[in-house]
């Protein structure tokens, strides 16, 4: 392998070349896996035109993913976080994991006497019995429950994979029971084998919310600038510490979908004047039925990252085009980085030039690298877990992706302008006069043309490619998730948990800045890390890796 000679300048941060790396990532495989993984391992050669990625298809059987079902995206990522809905998984209890608060959705009460149901678990736990003669009657049964029990405003009911197989309805009782109780039920058909990875529950997840939710309240909101933030689950206070920064700008937040939201904001959101994006895969559904229906245009921001934040504050003023507002976020802006600043530059002195590498679901694998590039770091390489091509090439490229056998599994909901309540929040003509400006609508640019030349993007990465990364670059810090974040600290590499951020957070905005700094600076500039053994190398007993088994035909 290549040797670098000027480890400032090598993209990869030294070592092997990124083409090197995934030689040697891929020459394990059996000629069919190495066929499907050779298009999901890319090095990002020329940024500006980014290769076409295989995104979005079946994990290798065998290859141990992080991946999670359809249910874990429909019900623990999306509609999860809504703490006044009541929850209802139905299913066996196995399932009932993503039923209770499983991820680091943070919330707040809004009147006395509300409840939040993040802090139950709520299943119907389906026996042997009820998958043979059906779980419909159970299901009535277990909302009667539960209405009686908290009378709730809503009850919202997920399927499992055992329901769809056996064929219950939950659709019809959702219906019998919302005529019989008065109240808003709902069910949402998201079997975890619906799609290939979680993306599908994102999808699934976001027909219901549109279809039993958006709407529901034509309150108009007294402020002079309103704005949904969809794609925020709030994890760690993330959604707090947005909404702080935009109310000192002036700026109202009707809705978050879906951290910290409330259902009643969820149902007036159609009345803000503009959507802003933040995880562009598990919701950019709904931004675009929300333009059809209501007039409401939608871009793309990141509030992860002090430019980035800056960026998306500035671009947000730009579009309400008020010089009162475009002047109060420059101050804002001014007033936070007098905080950031020294805190930074302190930072940048020990992090400078060391090495991050991201693989993380939703936006966290590209936002992230705004942080790290704040403090002077490289990221060499970056990957999500179920990401479609746009999210890595951009959208731009949505006209050419195929509908494959999966994806034709979710619905595709027929939306047309709303005859009364269609409101195009901007004339054609001011559109124009803001796109003839360099303003963008309704834009995504992808992961790959941010990052750097020549560094190495992997899609749904496996067990095998993260321990080579690690054996080839060592990189200083691994932003992943739960599932492989202690084998990365068992090869003697600190991971940071960026999909419920360890107990840490908010990271979003300035103040999050600021918490990400000092966290990453102490994980990378502790010894510990070097004093890590496995226990086979305590006992000087490596064990031999195992063939690889010949692939079998399905």
């Amino acid at each position: 392998m290549s040797e670098d000679k000027n480890i400032e300048d090598h993209p990869m941060g030294g070592g092997p070349s990124a083409e090197e790396a995934r030689e040697e990532m891929l020459n394990i495989y059996p000629k069919k896996t190495l066929k499907k993984r050779g298009k999901q391992i890319l090095v990002n050669s020329d940024p500006s035109t980014p290769e076409e990625i295989g995104a979005n298809s079946r994990t290798v059987p065998g290859i141990i993913t992080q991946r999670g079902c359809s249910y874990a995206g429909c019900k623990g990522v999306v509609i999860g976080p809504i703490y006044d809905i009541l929850h209802i998984t139905h299913g066996p209890i196995g399932c009932g994991f993503y039923s209770w608060l499983s991820r680091r959705n943070m919330t707040k009460i809004r009147a006395e006497g509300e409840t939040n149901y993040l802090q139950y678990s709520m299943s119907t736990d389906m026996q042997e019995d009820h998958i043979v003669f059906g779980g419909e009657k159970l299901l009535a049964d277990a909302i009667q429950e539960a209405y009686d029990e908290f009378k709730p405003k809503a009850i919202s009911v997920y399927s499992t994979c055992p329901v769809g197989l056996i064929g219950d309805d939950v659709h019809q009782v959702c219906k019998q029971m919302k005529e019989k109780l008065g109240i808003n039920i709902f069910g949402f058909s998201c079997e975890g084998y619906k799609g290939v990875s979680q993306s599908a529950g994102h999808h699934i997840a976001n027909n219901g919310v549109f279809k039993h939710m958006i709407g529901l309240d034509d309150t108009p909101s007294e402020a002079e600038y309103t704005i949904n933030i969809l794609g925020e689950y709030n994890i760690g206070g993330d959604a707090w510490e947005i909404d702080r920064i935009l109310h000192l700008c002036g700026i109202k937040i009707i809705g978050t979908l879906s951290g910290g939201v409330s259902y009643d904001e969820i149902c007036n959101c159609h009345m803000a004047d503009l959507n802003v994006v933040m995880c562009h895969r598990s919701i950019n559904y709904m931004a675009e039925m929300m333009e059809t229906k209501f007039g409401i245009p939608w871009f793309k921001v990141n509030f992860i990252g002090v430019e980035s934040t800056k960026k998306s504050l500035r671009k947000i003023a730009e579009y309400f085009g008020d010089k009162k507002l475009i002047d109060r976020v420059e101050e804002v802006i001014a007033s936070e980085m007098a905080d950031v600043r020294p805190v930074i530059e302190d930072v940048k002195t020990r992090t400078k030039g060391k090495k991050a590498a991201l693989f993380v679901g939703g936006s966290r694998a590209h936002h992230y690298q705004d942080l790290f590039e704040d403090m002077d770091m490289k990221v060499i390489s970056a990957g999500y877990e179920f990401a479609h091509r746009d999210d890595y090439e951009g959208r731009d490229v949505l006209p050419n992706i195929k509908i494959d056998a999966d994806s034709r599994n979710i619905e595709e909901l027929k939306v047309e302008p709303d005859p009364e309540r269609f409101n195009a929040r901007k004339t054609a003509d001011k559109k124009k006069s803001l796109e003839d400006s360099g303003f963008t609508f309704s834009d995504y640019e992808g992961m790959m043309r941010q990052m750097k030349k020549d560094t190495l993007v992997i899609d749904d990465i496996s067990h095998h490619e993260l321990d080579k990364l690690i054996e080839l670059y060592k990189p200083d810090v691994i932003g992943s998730g739960i599932k492989d974040k202690y084998v990365i600290e068992k090869m003697g590499v600190p991971c940071k948990q960026l999909h419920s951020y360890d107990y840490g957070g908010p990271y979003a905005g300035f103040k999050g800045a600021i918490n990400f700094y000092k966290e990453i600076d102490r994980m990378t500039s502790t010894k510990v890390w070097s004093l890590i053994r496995a226990p086979w190398d305590e006992a000087g007993d490596v064990p031999p890796a195992e063939p690889v088994l010949e692939e079998v035909e399905a």
